[in-house]
């Protein structure tokens, strides 16, 4: 089966949380018999086409952004030619572009969409492009919802429940390097003493002006690794407030990482918007056994970190709370060594790549069936 993929933008361009989630589904998928192609747009789309861990990403060229939505004029013959050899397209959401090349396309194949969030950044230009949305999401096959916490919470879901279903986002635990000796050398120079770590991309709804809030309550060391739009911003506030126990280091590599991972008392990640649908840095905590704090924001972040179970789920925008939770994984390291236990027993149980692929192979040939 021939699986086209649709979003706005793929590797090499970017790589944020969808990105690494279409690599994941199409890695996982292959082992089920799926041929995947991506298209995406690309400001240099003759030299990002290229092949990628065995699939094809293929580009259109992008004319301007707009409200963080790609257009392009390209990618409408693009897509319908690709369509036409796909035996299934699989869209991702949200990208309102894509809805009007769906509709221009008329290829008449099976469809399923991922819905990944709401739109929470651009609510206010969402009147307006809420008939097509409602169009959209009634005309494709089936809506796969990340989490059922998003299926319940989401307004937007609920009117389409009796076509959704629920497929957690995987990881590949052998696609992740295991961190050597150097590595760990590295880690321990780098951060003496307890810490726990944050990883991601520093954006304005992950919550990190709250956490360096909290952190002068916090007896341990706090890592944030990785960069940003906010990056500026968040660095000049630890020093602004004095919070010297917070570490900045800015963009790691994965063996460094992973010995990040393997080194911290636990991972905190405190998002505190809707716009934090789900959390591919929380999967990654509980693959390598490490308890979690997470914020309860009624996303797919409170069902990779179960409250009381593999970690501590605490409200969102809240210093005292936050600070708390850390300081329990410093005076109770037993309890978080059982946290970090069960969240990689959970990890096992929902969250591999291995169950994600066959879940969509499944749904695939499920529509492919229905569509004959």
């Amino acid at each position: 089966m021939k699986v086209l993929h649709f979003f706005k933008t793929y590797w090499p361009d970017s790589f944020g949380g969808v990105e690494r989630t279409i690599h994941a589904i199409a890695q996982s998928t292959a082992r089920h018999g799926v041929e995947t192609e991506v298209l995406s747009l690309s400001r240099a789309p003759d030299e990002n086409t290229q092949r990628l861990d065995g699939h094809m990403a293929r580009k259109a060229r992008l004319d301007f952004e707009l409200a963080s939505t790609g257009f392009s004029l390209e990618v409408f013959r693009k897509f319908a030619k690709l369509a036409e050899s796909a035996d299934l397209i699989h869209y991702h959401f949200p990208w309102p572009f894509m809805d009007l090349v769906h509709f221009h396309a008329r290829h008449g194949k099976p469809t399923v969409v991922t819905y990944h969030s709401d739109i929470v950044k651009q609510r206010l230009l969402l009147p307006f492009y809420r008939p097509l949305m409602l169009r959209f999401l009634k005309d494709v096959g089936a809506v796969v919802a990340t989490s059922p916490d998003y299926l319940r919470s989401s307004p937007v879901l609920k009117a389409f429940e009796a076509k959704s279903t629920v497929i957690p986002i995987g990881i590949d635990e052998q696609a992740y390097p295991t961190p050597n000796e150097a590595d760990n050398s590295w880690c321990r120079s780098a951060v003496e003493g307890p810490f726990v770590l944050f990883v991601g991309v520093l954006r304005y709804y992950k919550g990190l002006d709250v956490l360096i809030q909290a952190a002068d309550k916090v007896r341990c060391k706090i890592v944030i690794a990785g960069s940003g739009p906010i990056e500026q911003e968040l660095r000049l506030q630890a020093k602004t407030l004095r919070r010297d126990n917070v570490i900045f280091l800015g963009e790691v590599s994965e063996p460094q990482k992973m010995a990040l991972l393997h080194n911290c008392l636990g991972f905190v990640f405190p998002s505190n918007q809707r716009s934090e649908a789900y959390g591919l840095s929380l999967v990654e905590a509980a693959m390598c056994g490490k308890p979690m704090i997470s914020c309860e924001i009624g996303t797919g972040t409170s069902y990779v970190n179960a409250a009381g179970e593999t970690g501590l789920v605490v409200p969102p925008s809240d210093p005292e709370r936050l600070a708390k939770a850390i300081n329990q994984f410093v005076d109770s390291p037993d309890e978080a060594a059982d946290l970090g236990r069960a969240a990689r027993d959970r990890f096992v149980r929902l969250f591999t790549a291995d169950r994600m692929g066959k879940a969509y192979a499944e749904l695939y040939h499920r529509l492919d069936d229905h569509q004959r």
